[in-house]
């Protein structure tokens, strides 16, 4: 339980080159991704958990390896939450910048393909905002976290 079978250096050093290619996976899959999960997506997330779970403890099961690792977690991501709070051009690099889809009742059609965002994705964020259709929305962003938000035209 507390015999550790990997070198602890290995344990930390593992754990962030998981961390640093989750960030870099889940970075270039878009912001959909993070912000509105669909079952295959949180199906997806469980998997990857699992798939790198072996990649760092790197057959370790003692209780103070797992320890290890979790606490490197949280202080690799306590670290990069201070890093892009203090750098914005790493914050855009990591967090990637907010995309307009609508501005003053125009949609654009290649920033909804690229972020890979559907039409009743963008439906239903118009519903929730009491909007009718595109041409009653003064602003409509897709935000850094994968959520939509919604300006209406002033009536």
């Amino acid at each position: 339980m507390f015999n550790m079978a990997v070198p602890w250096w290995e344990l930390v050093i593992r754990s962030i080159a998981v961390y640093v290619f989750l960030i870099i996976i889940l970075r270039i899959s878009g912001k959909r991704q993070i912000g509105q999960l669909a079952p295959f997506d949180l199906v997806l997330l469980l998997i990857l958990s699992n798939a790198v779970q072996n990649s760092m403890s790197g057959g370790d099961n003692s209780l103070v390896g797992g320890l290890l690792i979790a606490a490197v977690l949280v202080g690799v991501n306590f670290v990069v939450g201070y890093a892009t709070y203090r750098n914005k051009k790493l914050e855009e690099l990591i967090e990637g910048r907010p995309q307009i889809i609508i501005h003053n009742g125009k949609l654009y059609e290649d920033v909804m393909a690229k972020c890979q965002l559907t039409h009743h994705e963008l439906d239903a964020a118009l519903r929730q905002a009491g909007c009718e259709s595109v041409s009653g929305v003064r602003s409509a962003i897709l935000e850094n976290n994968g959520t939509i938000s919604v300006i209406a035209m002033q009536k």
